[in-house]
């Protein structure tokens, strides 16, 4: 466990993981999706599109699994 943090090292890499996906979807994504629609590249907003619902997944891999050592440490504690 970090005394930095007060998390073990495999919480925190899921945490900052978490954390750059969600900001990734919630302040970048869309802002890219506007810039390819405005310049007319209908090629890069599928792109993008695609790629933020990969990273939704990721997001949803990452809570799972979050989730899961959280219930794991509290039936082992």
């Amino acid at each position: 466990m970090s005394e930095k943090t007060g998390l073990d090292n495999i919480t925190y890499d899921i945490l900052s993981s978490l954390g750059k996906d969600a900001e990734f979807l919630y302040d970048t994504v869309d802002k890219y999706i506007r810039d390819a629609e405005n310049a007319n590249t209908p090629e890069l907003v599928e792109l993008w599109k695609t790629i933020r619902n990969e990273r939704q997944k990721h997001v949803d891999m990452l809570k799972d699994a979050l989730e899961k050592r959280f219930t794991t440490n509290k039936t082992t504690s």
